[in-house]
């Protein structure tokens, strides 16, 4: 089992003391609290949490945890030091990373006393890029000691729901242990060899976007179900009804679809109904700004697209792809067809390839959308996807149609692709390529 010194003993530092503890580690808890120090010493926790009382009071009778205000001795004695001090917001909507910049100081400042290589691990929440130019600038500059070679440094974010944290200590979706060399990555990995959870490791950069995606997320959640709501009670709809339903459809609405980064949505159903919903809200009066910004959110990726191609610097674009999604001919609101509209109006020469979109092979809704709302684009499509891309100085890959991968080999230096979907960026030398959101 290993040494750990927790520093902050607060509600995330509290229980890390204590769940360590329980999974046989040796635990020293460090804060410049004295009465949290000495609550620890005497089996109390300095936290109301249910559970955490009990398991403190156990680890401290059994000699696997003590609390002291002394950091250098506690670095010096452990062989992992865990950052949990606070990141409070700064009166513009910053962050404020005082008290980790304080703590890794102490840290970095010991760590040429320390016998052997020893690993900080931070759990504080902290801003992407945080690690780079904060704490490991830090930590090399107390220590005289370069980061990787004569010690560790690991983001290792926390789940814990206030209420429920020791439950969540035992039972995360997985441990996520963000660290850019795996001696790091195994050494904070046998920290929660007792966790029954998947192991995730991950460059730290990552680690700390997660950490903000999750809370982002949830945050995000309680808006929907609360401006649904708001919407239904106008209604007379009972709304927890409508969300238990709702909530039984874990394949698409409780699940991992729609959430990976790409373009803009289309199709027949998205934007016409969510136009029609926050239309309904608005003829009752309903404040719903997380409803309204939606499609405002989406056209910008569009621009985003736009912008692009523009900074390729070339005019001549090839569009391959132009219905909303991969395997289909429904060109109703398809977001490529809006890129390839604006493109035409800004002066580009632009070429389209879809084998699922042709004239003479369309019918019905499409054929007769197509020749109403759109025929000067009907008049740039083509059949030859190897034509397309050889005449263009710019490829767009629009959607996922598995043929699209044929462009690696077809693809010349000199050309830029510009990817919508992510069919991977392995090109010839010479290519330039550019995700729309990676």
């Amino acid at each position: 089992m290993t040494t750990v010194a927790v520093f902050g003993l607060g509600y995330v530092g509290a229980v890390s003391v204590a769940a360590l503890a329980e999974a046989g580690h040796s635990v020293v808890g460090v804060d410049t609290n004295a009465t949290k120090v000495e609550m620890i010493n005497d089996g109390n926790s300095p936290v109301i949490e249910e559970g955490l009382s009990e398991l403190m009071a156990a680890g401290v009778a059994a000699g696997r945890i003590r609390a002291t205000t002394d950091a250098r001795e506690a670095v010096i004695s452990a062989a992992v030091s865990i950052v949990c001090v606070g990141t409070p917001s700064r009166p513009n909507g910053g962050l404020s990373l005082d008290q980790v910049e304080r703590v890794v100081a102490e840290i970095g400042a010991a760590l040429p006393e320390h016998q052997g290589r020893h690993t900080v691990v931070i759990r504080s929440t902290m801003l992407p890029t945080s690690m780079a130019e904060v704490v490991v600038p830090t930590l090399e500059k107390a220590s005289g000691m370069v980061a990787g070679a004569g010690f560790g440094v690991c983001f290792n974010p926390e789940f814990l729901r206030e209420g429920s944290s020791i439950k969540d200590f035992w039972n995360p979706p997985f441990t996520l242990i963000g660290s850019d060399d795996d001696s790091t990555a195994t050494v904070v990995s046998g920290l929660y060899s007792s966790v029954k959870a998947e192991t995730v490791v991950v460059p730290i950069a990552v680690a700390e976007m997660v950490k903000y995606a999750s809370n982002s997320y949830h945050a995000l959640k309680v808006a929907f179900a609360n401006e649904l709501g708001s919407i239904c009670t106008e209604l007379g709809i009972d709304s927890h009804q409508v969300m238990d339903v709702f909530k039984k459809d874990t394949k698409l609405n409780v699940s991992a679809a729609y959430l990976t980064p790409g373009f803009a949505f289309g199709g027949s159903c998205l934007p016409k109904d969510l136009r029609a919903l926050t239309h309904l809200a608005r003829s009752l009066d309903v404040s719903i700004p997380l409803l309204d910004s939606i499609l405002e959110s989406n056209r910008r990726q569009v621009d985003r697209a736009f912008d692009l191609i523009r900074g390729a610097g070339d005019k001549r674009v090839a569009v391959l792809g132009m219905s909303f999604k991969a395997g289909t001919d429904d060109l109703r609101e398809s977001p490529i067809v809006e890129l390839i509209e604006r493109l035409i109006g800004k002066g580009y020469e632009v070429a389209v390839y879809d084998r699922n979109v042709s004239l003479a092979h369309l019918h019905g809704a499409n054929r007769e959308y197509i020749q109403r709302e759109i025929p000067h684009i009907a008049s740039i499509l083509s059949t030859d996807l190897e034509a397309v891309v050889s005449s263009a100085g710019v490829v767009v890959i629009g959607n996922a149609d598995p043929e699209f991968a044929a462009v690696k080999g077809l693809a010349r230096s000199g050309q830029t692709v510009v990817d919508l979907v992510r069919m991977g960026n392995e090109y010839p030398d010479g290519v330039a390529y550019h995700g729309i959101a990676w």
